[in-house]
C-alpha cells in the first residue's frame, strides 16, 4: 500500500464506493421525493415561458445576432403576460453515455415546449449566452418586465456526461467575466458513463429505468433545490503548443489568440517563433498518461460501433475490456517507449497554498497516469486519494482533502492491476501532492503524442522533440453555480 488508511475512514469509502445503487434511486427522483405526486400541468405552468420570449430568444440563437428576435417584443406587449415562476432551458448532449439523448429531447418538449430545449449539435451554450440570454437582458433593459424577471430567474438543466456539464458551466461562466449576472444555476440528468460531477452534486451516478416519472420529478427538484457556490470548486486551464501541430481538443477547450503562463517561473530552452493557445475550465478532474489514452480510444470506438452504446452499465463493461487491450495490464515490451512511464516525457511544477514559490515535483518512476482530482469522485464515484491517517498527512506535508479548500489533489496510477486495486479501495492510489496551482511540461523525444482529459472528455495531444508543451491549471476567479440534487 501507498498510504494507511483508519478502519472506520475504509468502511466509509467502501460505503461511497458501493453507492451506485443508492445513486439510481436519487436519480429516479426516489429520494426525497418518494410518494410526492407531481402535476404535470403546474410543473409546466412554473417552467414555461411566454412564446414572444421563447421565440425571440431562438431566433436571436439561429441568426446569431442579439437583435434578431425583436420583432417578437414588437408585437406583444409584457404588461399582461404572466412570468413563469422558475423559467428553464434544457441542453442535452444526445451522444452521451447511453445515448438516451433523443427519447429525453422528446419528452422534455412534452413537458415545457420544443424553444427551450437546446440539442448540443445544434446549439452551442456559447451561442445560447452571446444571443439568446442577450436578448432578454437588451429587452429587459428597454423595460420588458417578463424578459427581467424571465432573465433574473432562470435555471439550466443538462442532460450529459460531465464532460457536457463542464462545458456548460465554462461558457455560462462568461457571464461572470462580463459583469453579465445573475449566472443561471446548473442541474443534471446524468447521462455519461462515469457522471462523478454529478454524484458530487445529489443529482446521481446513472440514467433510471423509470425514466418518464424520473424526468419530472428532476425537473421539479431543479426548480427547488438550493444552490451551490462553485467560487472554489474550478479550474482553468491555459494550454500552449508548438504552432503548426494539429490537435481536436474537447468542446470545453477553445483556442484563444494569447497565452497568459505565469512569467515567474522561466521556461527552459527555446520557445517556438508560433505557439497555438488553449483555454478552457475544468471542475472535477484533469489526466495525462494511460487512463486518459484508454478513455480516449473508448470513446471513438463508441462513435465508430455506436450500437455498443446501449447504457452506463454496458459501457462500463466495454471501457473495463477495452483497457486490457492497451497494454495498461499486461506491457508487451518496456522497450517500447509508448509503454513507459510518464517520467520520461512529464516534467512538473506546483505552488502550493499560500505560496508564490514554484516548486518541481518529480513524477514517481512507475506512474503511468497522473490525475489532479478536485471533487473526490473519480471513476464512477470512487476516491482514489483516500481518507488519511491524521500522522500521514502531517508526514507528508498534507492537510485533509476538502472539495472547496483550493487544492487539487495529485495522484499517480501505475499499471492497470494497480488502478484497479485503487478502485475497489484495496490501496490508496500513489500520492504525489496537493498544489493551488499546478505547472505540466511535456516534450516528446522518441513520443509522439500524449493523452489528456478533463471532466471524461479525452483528446490526444500532439509531442515536438524541440520545444515543449504547456499545461497550467489555476483556481478560477469567478463563481459557476450548482444546484444541488439531494
Amino acid at each position: 500500500m501507498d498510504s494507511p488508511t483508519s478502519a472506520g475512514d475504509s468502511s466509509t469509502a467502501r460505503i461511497v464506493a458501493r453507492s451506485s445503487m443508492m445513486d439510481s434511486i436519487r436519480a429516479c427522483g426516489l429520494s426525497g421525493l418518494a410518494g410526492v405526486r407531481i402535476d404535470k400541468e403546474v410543473l409546466r405552468r412554473r417552467l414555461l415561458m411566454p412564446e414572444y420570449l421563447r421565440l425571440a430568444m431562438l431566433d436571436s440563437i439561429k441568426k446569431k445576432d442579439v437583435d434578431g428576435g425583436d420583432q417578437h417584443f414588437r408585437l406583444h406587449g409584457s404588461d399582461d403576460v404572466p412570468c413563469p415562476e422558475s423559467p428553464m432551458v434544457v441542453f442535452i448532449n444526445p451522444r452521451s453515455g447511453g445515448r438516451y439523448g433523443p427519447i429525453l429531447k422528446e419528452r422534455i418538449k412534452q413537458l415545457i415546449s420544443e424553444e427551450q430545449v437546446f440539442d448540443l449539435h445544434d446549439v452551442k451554450p456559447h451561442e445560447f449566452v452571446r444571443y439568446g440570454l442577450a436578448c432578454l437582458e437588451k429587452w429587459a433593459n428597454n423595460g420588458d418586465r417578463c424578459a427581467k424577471e424571465t432573465r433574473q430567474n432562470m435555471r439550466v438543466v443538462v442532460a450529459g456526461g460531465d464532460g457536457t456539464v463542464g462545458w456548460v458551466l465554462g461558457c455560462l461562466g462568461e457571464l461572470h467575466q462580463k459583469g453579465r449576472e445573475p449566472v443561471p444555476p446548473v442541474a443534471v440528468i446524468p447521462l455519461g458513463t462515469g457522471n462523478d460531477l454529478s454524484r458530487s452534486f445529489g443529482w446521481g451516478g446513472s440514467f433510471p429505468f423509470a425514466w418518464k416519472s424520473a424526468i419530472k420529478r428532476t425537473l421539479h427538484r431543479a426548480t427547488m433545490g438550493p444552490i451551490c457556490h462553485l467560487d472554489r470548486c474550478s479550474w482553468h486551464v491555459v494550454l500552449q503548443m508548438p504552432g503548426g501541430e494539429v490537435v481536436d481538443p474537447p468542446y470545453s477547450l477553445k483556442a484563444t489568440e494569447e497565452c497568459s503562463l505565469d512569467q515567474t517561473l522561466e521556461i527552459d530552452g527555446d520557445v517556438p517563433d508560433k505557439v497555438n493557445c488553449y483555454e478552457g475550465v475544468f471542475y472535477n478532474y484533469f489526466s495525462i498518461g494511460m487512463d486518459a489514452q484508454v478513455a480516449y480510444g473508448f470513446h471513438h470506438l463508441r462513435n465508430e460501433k455506436p450500437y455498443f452504446a446501449q447504457g452506463p452499465i454496458t459501457n462500463k463493461i466495454i471501457y473495463s475490456g477495452y483497457s486490457c487491450t492497451q497494454g495498461w495490464f499486461l506491457t508487451p515490451c518496456m522497450s517500447d517507449p509508448s509503454l513507459r512511464g510518464l517520467k520520461n516525457i512529464l516534467r512538473m511544477h506546483v505552488r502550493r497554498v499560500n505560496c508564490s514559490e514554484w516548486e518541481q515535483i518529480p513524477i514517481p518512476k512507475s506512474v503511468r497516469a497522473v490525475v489532479a482530482l478536485n471533487l473526490h469522485n473519480y471513476g464512477s464515484g470512487r476516491n482514489p486519494w483516500g481518507n488519511l491517517k491524521p500522522e500521514y498527512l502531517e508526514k507528508r506535508g498534507f492537510v485533509e482533502a476538502h472539495a472547496d479548500d483550493g487544492l487539487l489533489e495529485i495522484f499517480g496510477l501505475k499499471q492497470g492491476w494497480h488502478a484497479s486495486f485503487v478502485m475497489v479501495e484495496l490501496i490508496s492510489a500513489k500520492h504525489i501532492a496537493q498544489a493551488a496551482s499546478v505547472r505540466l511540461e511535456i516534450r516528446g523525444g522518441e513520443w509522439k503524442d500524449a493523452f489528456m482529459q478533463m471532466d471524461g472528455e479525452p483528446w490526444k495531444q500532439p509531442m515536438n522533440k524541440e520545444h515543449s508543451t504547456f499545461v497550467e491549471i489555476k483556481r478560477v476567479p469567478f463563481q459557476s453555480l450548482m444546484i444541488n440534487g439531494e
